[in-house]
């Protein structure tokens, strides 16, 4: 595929006069209420959503835009989707007709990945927002992701066409002026697999929408369009300040760095790129245009999550400690280049397009590091290990699908040891309970612990990794997106690598198939499905560490005394120092 001129997005930092005339206690209360407002409609989907992966691991993002496609709220959920909602609600629009399309009552239905910055089963439903005298104020909007919408299976590593990915919805309404387009709700039945579920999610996700909407207008109407609109432009000025402060702390200057992947999931070429930034003042410009071109297999990432990856990394380092709006947004300026694994155009396949984000985002992390190594962690295990299992049961015939992702650990910092949580990009995402797994569906948890020696030594060490072992009690099949397989977590500063991520199979007559990606690959029952996911990267030294907290990792069972007498010799010399003074 031919490489085209750079991309550059940025958004519009014009400042507003308004602001000015803003008062500030009347901006925290919408603020607030906005927050609040997008909280609510999370708790609606959560309450209404159908499928586990949506109420229980948290697959959504659910927001509140102003007319002009600016964020004004969103609720904590799923970081790789934060900020790529106005792509989507812009194409949603777009291809609906056109804002002069729309009217009260309406709902959209978008899909299509180019816009979404997602796979097919990443729908998006949105919203628009009138006053009584249809005036356009805003839009609320949800993506959340569908168990099956109709790909070649029901999830997919070996894709070679955004064809084969699912079904598409490229921005139409699911109900015009109040009323169901059943013809609509007919063909999303058709193309899924559980048809009962998908229904059952699209339902809950207008529902959300709807409170979303609610809620916007209840706002407005209490303060006046005058007084939210100026309370708005202070509220996205003070985001910006925010921002800015952080950024001028990193010194000024271009710095990159180096990342992978095992594979694009077709074939077992590696993939390698760059990643840089350049910081002037408290502007950042981050660039992915030395990626390769787009890969014949389904990792490629469209733009819109490229760009929430930069903001992901950037919002969270600077520890804004609130829920962003588009003003966190604005020094951040993020280059691409269409045709390219971060930019990829149809037909490039887009499945995975989180696992090539996740090593993106560590390997932003590390040219920061290169620059102030004291604001950045090592590198974690660096993916989300996602399984989708799907089958019939052996008793009933009901079809059963389930997925979630899996915690890894992080990297050492500055401050202390890494934690053993969810990759950044899915950062507010939970594991279903193990009681919740072996209640719906057919599967015994035979273990679900951290596993021993798999941090990264140094003064800070890595988070753990966790060991998970599955027994199948029915026929099925699953999907695998295991990646950074090959690459252990790099440490920081003298920090020393973590384990890498590790799957198998053992079938029931004891042949052991280790594992990275792969579709639809079939568990018989009384199989062992065994993951061990990576651990994050050392921070310092490890002849740094303070032996009592080696001492206590020992006796925890995080490490062995054989591992901790390789990596921290230092430590155990000095106990024995101590016991032959005592002596």
């Amino acid at each position: 595929m031919k490489q085209q001129d750079i991309y550059v997005y940025k958004p519009d930092c014009t400042k507003s006069k308004l602001a000015d005339t803003a008062d500030p206690f009347k901006t925290e209360l919408i603020r607030n209420a906005l927050n609040s407002a997008a909280n609510q409609m999370k708790r609606t989907l959560i309450r209404a959503a159908y499928s586990p992966i949506i109420y229980e691991a948290h697959d959504f993002a659910v927001v509140l835009y102003d007319k002009n496609l600016r964020l004004l709220a969103q609720s904590p959920a799923l970081p790789v989707f934060m900020g790529t909602m106005n792509f989507c609600i812009e194409a949603a629009v777009e291809g609906a007709g056109g804002v002069d399309e729309l009217e009260p009552g309406d709902v959209l239905l978008y899909n299509w990945p180019y816009g979404t910055g997602s796979h097919a089963q990443d729908a998006s439903i949105t919203i628009p927002v009138f006053l009584d005298d249809g005036e356009l104020v805003g839009y609320a909007a949800c993506k959340a992701h569908w168990m099956d919408i109709g790909a070649k299976d029901p999830y997919c590593t070996d894709t070679i066409d955004v064809y084969q990915e699912g079904v598409f919805f490229p921005g139409i309404k699911l109900i015009k002026r109040g009323e169901w387009n059943t013809d609509i709700l007919k063909m999303a039945r058709a193309n899924t697999r559980i048809p009962d579920a998908t229904i059952g999610d699209i339902n809950a996700q207008v529902a959300c929408c709807r409170i979303g909407a609610q809620e916007l207008l209840r706002i407005i109407n209490r303060y006046g369009l005058e007084t939210f609109t100026a309370c708005i432009e202070r509220m996205m000025d003070h985001g910006e300040a925010i921002m800015r402060s952080y950024l001028e702390k990193i010194p000024d200057g271009s710095y990159f760095a180096k990342g992978g992947m095992d594979n694009n999931g077709v074939d077992s070429d590696p993939i390698e790129f760059e990643v840089g930034l350049e910081v002037s003042g408290s502007n950042i410009r981050i660039d992915f245009s030395k990626a390769p071109p787009a890969v014949g297999g389904p990792v490629n990432c469209p733009h819109a999550s490229t760009v929430a990856g930069a903001r992901v990394v950037i919002t969270m380092l600077a520890n804004c400690m609130e829920q962003p709006n588009e003003g966190h947004y604005r020094p951040i300026e993020v280059v691409t280049r269409p045709g390219t694994l971060f930019h990829p155009t149809p037909p490039a396949p887009c499945f995975l397009f989180g696992w090539s984000l996740m090593p993106a985002c560590e390997t932003l992390l590390k040219a920061i590091g290169s620059a102030a190594p004291q604001v950045v962690p090592a590198r974690s295990g660096g993916c989300i290990l996602t399984l989708i299992w799907w089958g019939k049961r052996a008793e009933s015939g009901e079809v059963w699908a389930a997925g979630s992702p899996l915690p890894v650990g992080q990297g050492g910092h500055a401050r202390n040891d890494g934690g053993t949580m969810i990759h950044m990009i899915q950062a507010f995402g939970q594991v279903p309970s193990m009681e919740l797994w072996e209640a719906k569906f057919p599967w015994l948890i035979e273990k679900y612990e951290l596993g021993t020696d798999s941090c990264g030594p140094g003064k800070h060490i890595g988070g753990h990794g966790v060991d998970i072992t599955w027994r199948t009690l029915d026929d099925c099949y699953f999907t695998s997106t295991v990646e950074q397989t090959k690459t252990p977590p790099w440490g920081l500063l003298d920090g020393q690598s973590g384990r890498p991520n590790y799957a198998e199979l053992t079938l029931p007559d004891g042949t052991v198939k280790p594992f990275g990606k792969v579709t639809a690959a079939k568990a018989p029952k009384g199989s062992t499905i065994a993951i061990r996911s990576g651990g994050g990267g050392g921070y310092g030294p490890a002849a740094e560490r303070d032996p009592e907290a080696v001492y206590a990792d020992v006796a925890r069972g995080y490490i062995t005394e054989e591992f901790a007498r390789q990596h921290y010799p230092s430590a155990f010399a000095k106990q024995s120092a101590k016991v032959a003074s005592q002596a």
